[in-house]
């Protein structure tokens, strides 16, 4: 029941994928909340099942261990009980033999007086011990297998009456973290829900500025056209929309090379492993932060500050390396794993709209 990182970060890339790459662009207004929320919560609940799932798994096995003690015990009560009537007649001859050698009135004065030597007073109460001894043994025998006939029970009846106890408490917990799991999976589809039905509504907005050829500021000050994504995607591309994080160093190397490709001739050229280890090293999109350079510096190529390529904040950097990396980490920490509107909003509040299309466009086209 794990639930992977790359699961969680589907509703994130679900909408990108959906919204857009498919040319849906639909009217709508919604509330979109924080995806990470979402993720965050849905997280929480994998790992409340799971850790119910192993409690109930441990339950049922502590009660299938007693069941099976009370199985294995079952010869054994059953040996018993056959035995408790013989053994109840011979402890009760046993009892009578005792009263009748108590009632005898033989004392030994009576003994000596009656033997006729030494040797017989010997052997005549080494007899008398022994019969005391034996009918006692019969007593104590008796008393024993009752004992422990009712000890095994009531042992075994007490750890299953506990077993099945635990077993019922960890089942209702089980089914509390699958009902609160359900919730998180719902609230995950409103808002992904939402989160389409708000990107759609942008990107018409943004599709009928382009129509006219509108510019917009961005949130580093440049001028810049509106530009949405492909209505009609290729094969390529949402190939491309598909492949998303990076997990491994194989990966690195082929997100090297597409980000190389895309950032040719630029300032930023030949950084895509920059960018690329960054995305792996902070989990995000490996196209976040090159698409949104694209947007707000032409690729580097027009940056108001040292090597600030994003408009972010009055950052300055000595390095394309340094800079790529704090505005990935950037993003990682305050924007959430990919582009959204909830991070759009964020990151250029007035034109929010058109930024978020035209970073859409950038990513579609890595």
């Amino acid at each position: 029941m794990t639930v992977t990182k790359r699961a969680l970060r589907g509703v994130a890339s679900a909408v990108l994928a959906s919204v857009l790459l498919s040319g849906a662009f639909g009217m709508a207004t919604a509330t979109v909340a924080h995806a990470d929320e979402v993720s965050d919560r849905l997280a929480e609940t994998a790992q409340r099942v799971k850790e119910a799932s192993q409690a109930y798994d441990d339950a049922k096995s502590d009660l299938a261990d007693v069941n099976q003690r009370i199985s294995d015990n079952q010869d054994r009560i059953d040996e018993i009980e056959a035995e408790l009537p013989g053994q109840r007649q011979q402890a009760a001859d046993s009892m009578v033999a005792l009263y009748k050698m108590s009632q005898s009135g033989t004392s030994l004065v009576d003994l000596i007086l009656s033997s006729e030597d030494f040797n017989q007073l010997v052997s005549t109460m080494q007899y008398l011990n022994a019969v005391t001894s034996h009918n006692n043994d019969e007593v104590n025998k008796l008393l024993d297998m009752e004992e422990e006939l009712e000890s095994t029970r009531e042992e075994l009846a007490d750890e299953k009456a506990e077993a099945e106890a635990k077993e019922q408490e960890a089942q209702d917990a089980l089914d509390q973290a699958n009902a609160a799991r359900a919730d998180a999976e719902a609230a995950a589809e409103a808002q992904a829900q939402a989160e389409a039905a708000a990107a759609a509504q942008a990107l018409e907005e943004a599709k009928k500025a382009a129509e006219e050829k509108k510019t917009y500021t961005t949130e580093s000050g440049n001028t810049t056209e509106v530009v949405v994504p492909a209505e009609e995607p290729s094969k390529e591309e949402n190939k491309k929309a598909d492949i998303q994080e990076v997990t491994n160093e194989t990966e690195v190397d082929q997100w090297a090379a597409r980000i190389d490709a895309y950032l040719a001739g630029s300032p930023m050229a030949g950084h895509g492993r920059t960018f690329a280890e960054a995305a792996l090293r902070y989990g995000v999109d490996p196209r976040f932060s090159p698409a949104i350079a694209t947007i707000e510096s032409s690729k580097g190529a027009i940056c108001f500050r040292p090597y600030n390529a994003w408009g972010w904040g009055n950052s300055s950097w000595g390095s394309w390396d340094e800079a790529i990396n704090a505005h990935v980490a950037g993003l990682a920490s305050g924007y959430g794993y990919t582009v959204s509107v909830w991070a759009a909003k964020k990151y250029c509040p007035p034109n929010w709209q058109y930024w978020y299309a035209g970073v859409s466009s950038q990513m579609a086209s890595i």
